[in-house]
């Protein structure tokens, strides 16, 4: 077998809430439908993503999630950025919807269905088995993308950040941009 597609399917409490959110990102409208279920479809490139509407969907307690593999993680994360710059003045780092910065693993993205978009390189990097800095800087993006737990994750980092003596100059830059961000959204500015 060759050429074989999967599209996610995502719920959402509104579908229009959910295209205006897109649209901001830069995808298209390929598909809208209200009855007899609100469906919609969004497609920028070749990134493809549908969704399902639910009356009364929490957004807040969703596990929806999907996997977006794309060349080049910070150009669409630049892109997107800007979209949300343009509409909000800002980037959405906290709450429903909301983007962390981007990582050598990747971002994430959390639409206002509450679906968590993870973005990562198609081609991922192999990290060695021996790196104590890079390993706690993936459990402490982890924590605090997808689980809201930025004050573990800060706890998690700083601890490696004071035992890691041999780190190499790239993931101690990744990690002191990472702990900047966590207060920064702590408001615990040092």
């Amino acid at each position: 077998m060759a050429n074989e597609v999967t599209i996610p399917l995502l719920p959402c409490a509104s579908i229009d809430e959910v295209a205006e959110f897109y649209v901001m990102l830069g995808f298209t409208i390929t598909h809208r439908q209200y009855r007899p279920t609100p469906y919609l479809s969004v497609q920028r490139e070749e990134i493809q993503l549908h969704f399902f509407g639910i009356r009364g969907y929490d957004p807040s307690a969703s596990y929806s999630s999907c996997l977006v593999q794309v060349e080049d993680t910070r150009a669409l994360f630049d892109a997107f950025a800007h979209g949300m710059r343009t509409v909000y003045g800002m980037v959405l780092s906290s709450g429903i919807p909301r983007m962390t910065r981007p990582r050598r693993d990747g971002f994430l993205l959390v639409d206002p269905g509450g679906n968590w978009i993870r973005v990562v390189p198609a081609v991922r990097e192999r990290e060695s088995a021996g790196d104590r800095l890079a390993r706690a800087l993936h459990n402490a993006v982890t924590l605090a993308g997808s689980h809201g737990a930025e004050r573990q994750a800060l706890r998690i980092l700083e601890g490696a950040l004071a035992r890691e003596r041999d780190a190499s100059e790239d993931d101690l830059a990744l990690a002191l941009d990472f702990r900047d961000e966590l207060l920064e959204r702590l408001n615990l500015h040092r």
